[in-house]
């Protein structure tokens, strides 16, 4: 494994976090240490020998620094390839000495933008150009020029050079890094460039693998876990504080619990299998909102996640029983986590509530399909079409059902008693065997219950099917051709029937 010797550093960060203290350390490896603007003033003022990028290039700084080291001085002492004899030769011809290091953080671009009302002038200002060029050049170059691009990586790099140079692989290691740091700042540019549009013209994801998992959705495929760059998620911040590590599917479930219990004001729990609710309640504490969910569905809820939006106590860790996978919850009082520790396999999270960033995207072939993130309005349009007013109490439970139904896979059915499911029908290919199967679920607990379909009922079958089995009161959006022949059945049924105008498919 060949080693690179640096004898010349460009050094010129944005973020001059550790800057000084590992500059002072290549300086007593016998490095030459070129910088310019900022940078050379701040290293000049800790006592560090600096020679100026202008001294070096014979030309000043220009356009308000915005011209510093364009230079070709600069780029063929990064871009040459020694191993190439007309490369060293343009070197000798030109009076130009190679550099082995480059030290190089962009402009806060991110953070600009992220700030309230900032001018479009001052983000436009925080588009690097130098940067990005030296940090590109010296990556493309990694066979004779280290490149480095944070903080975090100065005690590696420094040691290397103390030790005698920069191995092959922690070159090319660094300039992966690099690469996907520019290509990652180029996307920010493009989103904020985009920003004005719900789903962007042009979108350029940055993804970064936040862990590697133990398999993916099945043991002989693996997996990883992603972030998107520059955008928040609660599992970034969430905190583990016991079991296993997360796998694939737990992540998906997680994900799903995580984002419909939020929905909900009141103390509420989800029950979540295969990313598909399987049961979900509100109620006036965590312990009782726990016991109503898994009574909603106990077979299925068997190895599910479970999310709660209230701190976890010791009463509600209590009624906690059966086998679960994961709990999420917002808090967690430490006499809960002392009970909770007697089922060591399961995970346990604390975390933040959902961000709800970016568009929502599904992998297809060659590429994905996007859409903005879907948001459940209760009341907002929905009107009465049957003869029937709903009560009071219908009309709760029929909000609360038109949540669940929002986040369950098409085509859904939910029904719904005192804000909690009593059957679930999900990812049925017909909307009547949605319903069959949300009353079996149901089973004696359907009478008297409320029913919601996440999408218009497109013959009679479906409300027949749920009005014999007892359900009083439904919601669903409306826009069949047959709706006439709907609100028909549930008139006959002495069902009450609420058209919202809006459907929630979930695919």
């Amino acid at each position: 494994m060949s080693r690179v010797e640096v004898r010349r550093a460009l050094v010129s960060v944005s973020d001059k976090t550790g800057v000084v203290d590992l500059t002072r350390r290549l300086v007593a490896a016998g490095v030459e240490i070129i910088s310019s603007g900022g940078t050379a003033a701040a290293l000049a003022e800790a006592g560090i020998p600096v020679t100026a990028v202008s001294r070096v290039t014979g030309a000043p700084e220009a356009l308000g620094g915005r011209v510093k080291t364009l230079h070709p001085a600069i780029h063929a002492a990064l871009l040459a390839d020694l191993s190439d004899p007309s490369h060293v030769a343009d070197l000798d011809r030109m009076g130009i000495e190679p550099i082995q290091l480059v030290v190089s953080n962009l402009y806060p671009f991110e953070a600009t933008v992220a700030s309230p009302n900032v001018a479009e002038r001052d983000v436009i200002e925080q588009i690097d150009i130098g940067g990005p060029a030296m940090v590109r050049a010296a990556a493309k170059n990694h066979a004779w020029v280290g490149v480095v691009t944070g903080p975090e990586q100065y005690d590696e790099v420094a040691s290397a050079v103390e030790a005698g140079g920069l191995d092959d692989d922690l070159r090319a290691r660094l300039a992966r890094i690099a690469f996907f740091r520019t290509a990652r700042y180029d996307a920010a540019i493009v989103r904020w460039m985009e920003r004005d549009q719900a789903v962007p013209e042009r979108t350029v994801l940055a993804l970064e693998r936040v862990a590697s998992l133990r398999y993916g959705e099945n043991p002989h495929q693996e997996g990883a876990l992603y972030r998107q760059a520059g955008l928040g998620a609660w599992w970034l911040e969430a905190t583990q504080h016991q079991g296993k590590e997360m796998s694939f599917n737990n992540y998906l479930d997680a994900d799903a619990a995580w984002r419909l219990v939020h929905s909900f004001d009141d103390p509420a729990c989800v029950v979540v299998k295969h990313t598909n609710p399987c049961g979900v309640a509100e109620a006036v504490d965590l312990p009782t909102a726990f016991e109503a969910a898994w009574a909603g569905d106990p077979l299925s809820a068997f190895g599910s996640v479970v999310a709660v939006n209230r701190e976890v106590d010791a009463a509600a860790a209590e009624a906690m029983t059966g086998f679960i996978e994961v709990v999420v919850a917002p808090g967690l009082r430490p006499e809960a986590a002392e009970i909770l520790a007697a089922k060591p396999n399961l995970r346990l999270l604390t975390a933040p509530p959902p961000f709800g960033e970016g568009i929502d995207l599904r992998r297809v072939d060659g590429g994905f399909v996007g859409q903005t993130w879907d948001r459940v309005a209760t009341d907002e349009g929905w009107r009465v079409v049957g003869r029937r007013e709903p009560t009071a109490s219908e009309l709760e439970d029929l909000r609360f059902a038109w949540q669940v139904a929002a986040h369950t896979k098409s085509n859904a059915i939910v029904i719904a008693r005192g804000r909690r499911t009593v059957g679930i029908g999900a990812g049925d290919q017909s909307r009547v065997g949605a319903s069959e199967r949300a009353v079996i679920r149901a089973g004696d607990r359907a009478r008297g219950a409320v029913a919601a379909s996440d999408a218009f009922f497109p013959f009679r079958d479906g409300i027949d099917a749920l009005a014999e089995a007892g359900v009083t009161a439904v919601v669903e959006p409306g826009g069949s051709r047959r709706d006439e022949e709907v609100i028909a059945a549930a008139d006959e049924h002495g069902v009450a029937l609420i058209f919202t105008g809006r459907r929630h498919f979930r695919h």
